[in-house]
């Protein structure tokens, strides 16, 4: 393992630092992908007031049912146990701790979801829009198992956290031009309300104010992706930009588990006819034609190349929706080629099959992410700022 590079003298060095955090508290977009026409609240504890347009409505008890349907292009019909409430432009559910609630999407269908926090809802370009006010530490304990699933070893779930955590932080303003932080969509982080998993809770408690940064203490990108295949990539090799703490390394943890390998059969034609058409690869010649019919990687390649014409693996991967760039091509038969794979994912930084079977075996959160990331420094979320003053 490589030798840690944790920030123990990190209070000196802050001395220096004129951030303060201000606030860890998100607004989150759910069901961001959706056209909602109408949906429904169940409050299951606690007590929340609602505002409608800015003025407070009838006391709210529990299992009370609340339906909104769209009306119009900007208001919501609003029924209170299936009795007509009112028409507004703006709702929100206010609580004081951390209640919850039941969140149904009627249509487009969906299952119930639980949400904690205050709930918003409103129509934005002629749906409805409903948004998640919650704090981020239970806000990344929906997003590790959105994220990481069920039934881990809590050392890979207190991993996960913390890369939820520094995504998080990092990204924070992703959607403000929207009137929100983040959305439930993998493009920011995968988020389906409150957790099952009681080691996961607990994981986020113990990493609480946890984040990864680089040795300049900029927020890391935290990437991460499901299986290696036993090699990570190099950030240069899939996204253009070298970046310090993701560099390629051999990953012997990943070899063994569900997404280490896997294979697509193809015929031979479309693949040259492939290869010709879209990358002008001169497949016509039959030293071109026998390097694609049996390429090999034994480690990690950037392009099917030729001389001086080269095809990026990443685009191939792309166009093909191969699950990984780590594959070699061998001809099966007469008429069929098979890409024999490794890995799933873009390949960098941590990969989460590999983190898992390293917390099995007994290493510690650190220790993952330091052998997934480079130079990497941990500190407490409160000895920085992310909210700079303008």
């Amino acid at each position: 393992m490589k030798r840690y590079l944790f920030l123990l003298f990190l209070p000196v060095l802050l001395a220096f630092s004129p951030f303060v955090i201000s606030t860890e508290t998100l607004q989150i977009r759910i069901f961001a992908h959706l056209k909602i026409k109408s949906c429904q609240f169940v409050l299951t504890t606690g007590n929340y007031k609602i505002l409608a347009d800015g003025n407070l409505l009838s006391p709210i008890k529990i299992n009370d049912v609340f339906s909104f349907t769209l009306q119009g292009d900007d208001s919501v019909n609003v029924y209170k146990n299936l009795k007509f409430n009112g028409r507004f432009k703006y709702l929100k559910f206010i609580n004081e701790s951390n209640n919850e609630m039941k969140v149904k999407i009627v249509d487009p269908d969906r299952k119930i979801r639980v949400y904690q926090g205050n709930m918003s809802v409103n129509v934005s370009e002629g749906f409805l829009r409903i948004i998640n006010e919650v704090s981020l530490d239970n806000y990344i304990a929906g997003v590790t198992e959105a994220e990481a699933g069920v039934k881990a070893n809590i050392e890979f779930y207190k991993v996960q956290a913390i890369l939820a955590r520094t995504f998080a932080l990092a990204h924070i303003n992703k959607h403000v031009v929207e009137g929100f932080s983040l959305c439930d969509q993998v493009h920011c982080q995968a988020y389906f309300g409150k957790p099952h998993e009681l080691s996961i809770i607990r994981a986020v408690e113990v990493t609480k104010g946890k984040v990864v940064v680089d040795q300049n203490l900029n927020l890391i990108i935290a990437a991460f992706h499901s299986n290696s295949g036993g090699q990570t990539a190099n950030s240069e090799d899939v996204w253009g930009k070298s970046t310090p703490y993701l560099k390629s390394i051999i990953d012997t943890f990943s070899t063994r588990m569900p997404n280490a390998k896997w294979e697509r059969k193809m015929l031979t034609e479309d693949w040259l006819t492939y290869l010709k058409l879209k990358h002008n690869f001169p497949v016509d010649k039959m030293e071109v034609k026998e390097l694609a019919l049996n390429f090999n990687q034994e480690h990690r390649k950037v392009y099917l190349e030729y001389n001086n014409q080269r095809v990026p693996l990443k685009n191939i991967r792309q166009d093909l929706q191969l699950k990984s760039t780590y594959f070699n091509v061998k001809q099966c038969g007469r008429d069929s080629v098979v890409f024999t794979g490794k890995g799933y994912g873009h390949g960098l930084g941590m990969c989460q099959e590999g983190a898992m079977r390293m917390a099995k075996l007994g290493y510690s959160y650190t220790d993952i992410l330091n052998f997934y990331y480079q130079d990497i420094l941990l500190i407490d979320l409160h000895q920085l700022s992310f909210f700079k003053d303008e």
